[in-house]
């Protein structure tokens, strides 16, 4: 496993702190939000974009994945506005060389997704990036992702994004969520909560998210890719900085890396 930290937990920070913060706490990868606020987006000129990825590789990071707000499956956006978005992030996906660009689902209609995720694969498996369909909102758990993903059938070029957090509130239990999104997984995003129904983010291991559960079956499987810490404090601004955070995510990657990368 590999270790990555979103920026969405570092609000308010420009590239050069995000970067510090994420080399001090044993990552190897940045999870870029896309958003003007943090400085990264696809309006970015390709000089920008240059200068975004030398400071990152520079300090020996990598691009883990760019967290995009595509809505794959949202009926009340026009195909062509949501194909022509995600294209556009998928373009900076590449320029980063990040492995891809995540989505949400944002409506509950797998055809919906499919056809649009049809429609940008061609050329994301060109650039050699992927979509990364996150267990969230109207499809929050591993189940309904993997039925948009069978459908879609581009492995080349559309995978699952296993938010350990949202099908587990659902109702799903890591072992189902897992047995569903296996032959799709490409990404994983940890993070603690209060409850089910207080997402309200806290240290790892003190809260109730199944999070030994999912790291055993994840060490079983054999999972060896990113592991994104998602610290939500750009929601939630009263909890601890992710600097405090950091040191238990990295340790909870040391636990459940499989037994070849130990």
């Amino acid at each position: 496993m590999r270790l990555a930290v979103s920026t969405l937990g570092m609000p308010g920070q420009d590239l050069t702190s995000s970067i510090s913060i994420a080399a001090a706490g044993e990552c190897e990868g940045l999870e870029l939000r896309l958003h003007p606020d943090t400085g990264v987006h696809a309006g970015l000129a390709a000089e920008e974009r240059k200068a975004v990825l030398r400071q990152i590789t520079d300090a020996g990071l990598t691009v883990a994945a760019l967290a995009g707000y595509v809505g794959i499956c949202d009926s009340g956006v026009a195909d062509t506005d949501a194909v022509e978005a995600l294209l556009a992030d998928l373009r900076l996906a590449a320029d980063l060389e990040a492995q891809g660009v995540r989505v949400f689902p944002r409506g509950d209609d797998p055809a919906v997704g499919a056809r649009r995720l049809c429609a940008v694969a061609d050329e994301a498996a060109a650039l050699g990036v992927r979509v990364f369909v996150e267990t969230h909102d109207k499809m929050a758990t591993g189940a309904a992702v993997a039925r948009l993903l069978d459908l879609t059938g581009r492995p080349d070029a559309a995978v699952a994004l296993w938010d350990l957090l949202h099908p587990w509130r659902h109702g799903e239990s890591p072992a189902q969520s897992l047995a569903a999104l296996a032959p799709h997984l490409a990404y994983v995003q940890v993070k603690d909560a209060v409850s089910a129904t207080d997402t309200t983010p806290v240290p790892m291991g003190s809260g109730t998210v199944p999070l030994e559960e999912a790291g055993e079956l994840l060490r079983a499987h054999g999972y060896d890719g990113w592991v994104s810490l998602e610290w939500e404090r750009t929601w939630y601004p009263q909890v601890a900085p992710v600097e405090e955070i950091l040191p238990g995510a990295a340790a909870w990657v040391r636990r459940h890396a499989p037994a070849a990368a130990s």
